[in-house]
């Protein structure tokens, strides 16, 4: 098992057995990385602070800083840092801390070479799948066919993190989420980042396909196999031989075909329409549907089988009016994106207001079309509410009443920071904050009644500059009710 010597892997062992990083370090130098080893934790840590490695074998059990200590403070340095834990003592409550202090994989003692040089390649490979995505999503690398794979919201993040941790393996996904939220988008991204990348992406509507037409879709036919079967034909599964087959909309596939798909991923064999001949395929499955699956089940519309093998990780994709924040974060991508075509456009603030506001029941697909049909109308070069073909609303709406608080500022801090652009200077940063911190610290006073030593505790400053911070912002702790 080579490694490309280019790549310039650094491996760091840290491990109090003499012998164990002996053949550690010779058995990766040999397979073409750079390693180097330490005997303790505290060492490890130093190491690491010093020159960051991509990847730390690390024992659990070692004189001073215990493994686990270390691997926090591995994390500390380097939040993505690569950490595989080894011990001899392999408890399910040491394997569990393990992974909840973030490491990638735990290894017990004692261990093949080969199960050692596997799993560095697969962290390696997990390591560049994962910083390529973050690279797409920062805008380091510009891919359009990703493009409406933004936002900035914590559940958009969770999906990022998904596609890293699955790409590189050939596990089955289910994309579950409403219409218009960008499944297609993501499994063409999971595709893109495998192995699998370089074969065909091979994508089959369930629901646009009648059913008496979606078996030989799938499957292909024989000359002769039935009426209309004049030429011989392949399959979808057989044409994403080597690649990726995505399932979209798969809770309206017919129950038998359900019987037949289910069976052909079992045995990894198909049959057409038609034949005898049993065609072997080497496919993995993305699926995607808008529908319950649990409720299909019940009402006996969907396999049971099927939705466990299908059913191994599953995304779930938020829908536009559960992340407003990252809505002009799409606007500002979607004008950008037509801007060759249509000209460079600008939005007013109250039209970015009313799509902000805006429910979206077909999500991102939805304002990408509204963005490039107010583009059009827009001839002046700016996008004015008369040229959206949505309604107004409230104030109230353009934020959800149980939106985080994050959210809710960030959403007041648009409009604030709005037309700014062209000012060298707004000293926007000591305005900002004097804005929170004057209501932070009345809040604080009225859960205290006033009492100026326990606000000081809660806001975790000195009572002295607690003092002056009221002084500053004209605050009378006696007068708050």
């Amino acid at each position: 098992m080579a490694v490309d010597k280019s790549t310039k892997t650094r491996i760091l062992v840290a491990d109090d057995e003499d012998s164990l990083r002996w053949v550690l370090e010779k058995g990766l130098r040999q397979a073409g990385y750079e390693v180097s080893s330490v005997k303790d934790g505290e060492s490890a840590i130093r190491a690491f602070a010093a020159e960051p490695f991509d990847l730390v074998f690390l024992d659990v059990r070692m004189p001073g800083v215990d493994g686990l200590t270390a691997l926090a403070r591995l994390r500390e340095v380097h939040a993505d840092a690569c950490v595989v834990v080894i011990t001899a003592h392999g408890t399910m409550d040491t394997a569990i801390q393990a992974m909840q202090r973030g490491a990638y994989d735990y290894l017990a003692k004692p261990f093949d070479l080969d199960e050692v040089l596997l799993l560095a390649e697969r962290a390696m490979a997990a390591r560049r799948l994962s910083q390529e995505v973050t690279r797409l999503k920062s805008g380091l690398l510009e891919v359009w066919e990703f493009g409406a794979i933004i936002g900035r919201h914590p559940r958009m993040q969770d999906v990022y993190k998904i596609i890293g941790r699955v790409a590189a393996s050939d596990v089955t996904v289910l994309l579950r989420g409403e219409s218009g939220t960008g499944k297609e988008l993501v499994a063409r991204a999971v595709h893109h980042y495998s192995r699998r990348a370089g074969r065909p992406f091979v994508a089959v509507s369930c629901a646009a396909i009648p059913g008496t037409l979606l078996e030989s879709e799938m499957f292909g036919h024989e000359r002769g196999a039935f009426t209309d079967a004049k030429e011989r034909r392949l399959g979808k599964l057989e044409l994403a031989h080597g690649g990726t087959l995505y399932l979209d909309e798969i809770g309206d596939m017919p129950v038998e075909l359900q019987t037949k798909l289910l069976r052909a991923l079992q045995e990894r064999t198909i049959e057409r329409l038609g034949g005898q001949e049993p065609i072997h395929i080497d496919v993995r499955v993305l699926a995607a549907t808008n529908r319950d699956l649990e409720t299909l089940m019940k009402d006996g519309r969907f396999r049971e089988d099927l939705y466990y093998r299908l059913n191994v990780v599953t995304v779930s994709l938020p829908s536009l009016r559960e992340r407003r924040r990252d809505i002009p974060l799409l606007v500002e991508h979607f004008l950008a994106k037509y801007t060759h075509e249509l000209g460079e456009r600008g939005v007013a603030p109250d039209a970015l207001d009313r799509l902000v506001g805006h429910d979206w029941p077909g999500n991102v697909r939805e304002l990408e079309n509204v963005i490039q049909r107010a583009m059009v109308m827009a001839t002046s070069g700016v996008i004015l509410p008369e040229h959206l073909p949505i309604g107004p609303v409230s104030a109230a709406a353009s934020v959800a009443v149980d939106a985080p608080l994050e959210e809710i500022i960030e959403r007041k801090l648009i409009e604030c920071v709005r037309g700014l652009r062209e000012h060298a200077s707004a000293n926007l940063y000591d305005l900002m904050i004097g804005l929170v911190e004057k209501p932070l610290l009345r809040a604080v006073l009225r859960e205290t009644g006033g009492n100026q030593v326990r606000a000081a505790q809660i806001l975790g400053i000195n009572r002295n500059t607690l003092r002056k911070k009221l002084v500053e912002h004209g605050i009378d702790p006696g007068g708050i009710e």
